[in-house]
């Protein structure tokens, strides 16, 4: 290791045909991948943005990092890149043949360039390439323009078995041997990534709802720095917030209490999140955009989804109302919040139950704080208002719900016992602003049907039922 981590780049990975011979296989196989965000668009050509040797050829496997553009016509919708191409993270393991266990690792064999012949696969899959990332996070090494770093007060031994996480997600994880987690980003763009941001920034607070990172990667490019990699401590046993749900709920049984712990634990984070970072207000100069924003996205799926338009009227006074509340003089609170909060980012511990409920929020953890993918990076690090994360988590519960046989009233209980947990902690019932509440979560529901018409057709009754719900709901008096 010792030589790969001060070896400088060269050979294949400064072929100028490196990326040519590649073009044909990643054509084929990257729009297979369920982080690649251009599905159902043609990659009409790849760019190399970096390519760093970190395993000669001479090693069995060697080990190239490539960053590369992926060029795809733009589609003039609200969720298209601003920026010409999306840039991507891949780690390519070259071998003579694949043993057999790599198999599902296979991208193919150049037939030209300095690979040609050779066998290229997705290197992680293979326990060896694993390997050399958490060595150099442990070293803090240098390779090429790659950069590892860590916090020295967390111990990072080299003997951990690596192994890669199969269920689909929107990067790439490896846990090693139950200690850490390695979430390697697919999609990247330079600046601060709040997925290495809000962490380090929360645990600087000593919150303990989300773990502290204890190394990242990172690459250094004509003056900015991409966030490559981000490795926090594995929570051991952790039943992932949306499989847990959809389990309790298969038995019928109550989730309220998780739900109410749940409720807790956000709180906790929104208010370490105060406390290390600004908070500003927000008055009419900066929310009747953000209604008009919201109205411009209803027009927009309204002609995507002409199912919606008989709804757009009710949906419409969703965001009126919050301009109206604008207009006439009230103010908001927006600080840094998670982004994409659901139940799917969170995680519960083994010791942590829903007769933990009533005490200091059971043990919930929240993870995965990049934020929504579709918005740009300057988007997704802009203070907001905490009734975003609440609104993403109540329709959360109510895609659980609708998800297996529906057990009355699941959902209604564990909303209303979520908000009644984030009050315990917060201070503030999220219910007590229910105009902003209705907006954000109508906003959510909108671009749910947009997203399910396109790529789940058979989800798309879950978000359709709340669209109906939300067109006829009529603010209600704010809570005392």
């Amino acid at each position: 290791m010792s030589e790969a981590v001060t070896r400088s780049v060269h050979s294949a990975s400064t072929s100028p045909g490196l990326l040519a011979s590649l073009d044909p296989l990643l054509r084929e196989w990257l729009p297979r991948q369920r982080w690649f965000a251009g599905k159902g668009r043609p990659v009409t050509g790849f760019s190399l943005v970096s390519a760093t040797e970190v395993l000669p050829p001479s090693s069995t496997p060697a080990l190239l990092h490539l960053l590369v553009r992926a060029h795809q016509p733009l589609v003039p919708t609200q969720s298209a890149p601003t920026h010409p191409a999306d840039c991507y993270q891949l780690l390519l393991g070259v071998r003579e043949a694949l043993p057999p266990r790599l198999a599902p690792a296979l991208i193919g064999r150049p037939a030209a360039g300095p690979l040609a012949g050779l066998t290229v696969y997705e290197a992680l899959h293979d326990p060896r390439p694993a390997d050399v990332l958490l060595e150099a996070l442990r070293e803090r090494a240098r390779i090429g323009e790659l950069r590892f770093e860590r916090d020295a007060r967390q111990e990072i031994r080299g003997d951990l078995m690596p192994r890669l996480v199969t269920a689909e997600q929107s990067n790439s994880s490896i846990v090693y041997g139950d200690t850490f987690i390695l979430k390697v980003l697919r999609r990247i763009v330079p600046g601060v990534n709040p997925d290495l941001e809000l962490p380090l920034a929360l645990a600087r607070e000593g919150c303990p709802r989300v773990p502290a990172p204890a190394g990242w990667m990172v690459a250094d490019l004509a003056g900015d720095t991409y966030v490559l990699g981000v490795l926090q401590p594995f929570v051991r046993g952790a039943s992932d917030g949306w499989d847990l749900a959809l389990r309790e709920l298969a038995k019928g049984e109550d989730f309220s209490g998780e739900a109410r712990a749940l409720g807790r634990a956000t709180a906790e984070v929104h208010t370490a999140l105060a406390r290390a970072l600004p908070v500003v207000t927000m008055g009419r100069a900066q929310m009747e955009p953000l209604a008009t924003a919201m109205t411009e996205r209803l027009k927009a799926a309204v002609q995507a989804v002409p199912t919606l338009r008989p709804y757009a009227p009710g949906l419409r006074s969703a965001f009126d109302a919050l301009a109206e509340l604008a207009s006439e003089g009230r103010t908001w609170t927006a600080q840094r919040i998670h982004g994409d909060l659901h139940l799917g980012q969170c995680l519960r511990s083994p010791s942590g139950n829903a007769s933990h409920a009533s005490g200091g929020g059971g043990g919930w953890s929240l993870i995965d704080f990049e934020g929504e993918p579709s918005k740009s990076l300057t988007e997704r690090r802009l203070p907001q208002p905490t009734a975003r994360d609440v609104a993403g988590m109540l329709r959360s519960f109510d895609y659980a719900a609708h998800s297996l046989p529906r057990v009355p009233g699941w959902a209604d209980a564990c909303r209303a016992a979520y908000c009644s947990g984030y009050a315990e902690a917060g201070g503030l019932d999220p219910r007590t602003d229910p105009v902003l509440l209705r907006a954000y979560e109508t906003d959510k529901a909108i671009y749910e049907v947009v997203y399910e018409a396109r790529h789940r057709p058979d989800w798309l009754p879950v978000p359709m039922a709340a669209v109906r719900r939300l067109a006829r709901q009529e603010p209600e008096p704010e809570l005392s």
